[in-house]
């Protein structure tokens, strides 16, 4: 069985974004030592255009095959003019009002998103599944979350998207590890309490 793992940027008080899902003040803290992490660690959860831009397009992908994301985080890229974010990945994007997919590489997930995951979390592979965002796909898949791999920034946004935009629900986590880097980011890995 595969594994869902929701890898997530948020601040320390636990916001994906501003109140508009805007995250880019956390930008700033990708440097040099964190870059390295990602391309040691976590390559594939560089979108492709950035894989690019960075001359890393040819690190092979380390745990995941599959990315599923929500319309919000797929829409930044449709609005630069990316169609498949993540060339390098199976690309699922949820959406009940996306009704064609404008990449054949991505397949729109429009209703029963949950039975979707189950299928893909049943297939053979030595790889597991990025979830890459958002707060509404997260929380509507939170029973699916195997793992939680949080890249905490130290920023307060006081207000903003939460990391799980859904109803009132306790779910348990085991903290399996901790990363610290140089500029005060936390990266901290859960494994689901089962």
């Amino acid at each position: 069985m595969r594994k869902l793992t929701y890898f997530i940027a948020c601040s320390l008080d636990g916001f994906i974004g501003d109140p508009d899902g805007d995250a880019s003040a956390m930008l700033r803290f990708v440097d040099e030592e964190f870059l390295a992490f990602l391309k040691a660690e976590y390559p594939e959860t560089v979108a492709t255009h950035g894989r690019r831009a960075l001359g890393i397009d040819d690190l092979p992908n380390k745990r995941f095959d599959t990315v599923i994301q929500g319309r919000g985080s797929y829409e930044l890229a449709l609005k630069e003019g990316i169609a498949s974010p993540y060339a390098h990945l199976r690309e699922y994007v949820a959406s009940s009002t996306l009704k064609e997919s404008p990449d054949p590489n991505v397949e729109i997930v429009a209703d029963d998103l949950v039975g979707r995951v189950r299928e893909l979390k049943s297939e053979e592979s030595e790889f597991d599944i990025y979830l890459c965002g958002g707060s509404k796909v997260a929380g509507e898949l939170i029973d699916e979350i195997d793992e939680l791999v949080i890249k905490a920034y130290p920023l307060v946004y006081g207000t903003g998207m939460p990391m799980f935009g859904s109803g009132f629900a306790i779910s348990e986590f085991i903290l399996e590890s901790v990363r610290t880097f140089g500029n005060g980011a936390v990266v901290r890995t859960y494994g689901r309490k089962r």
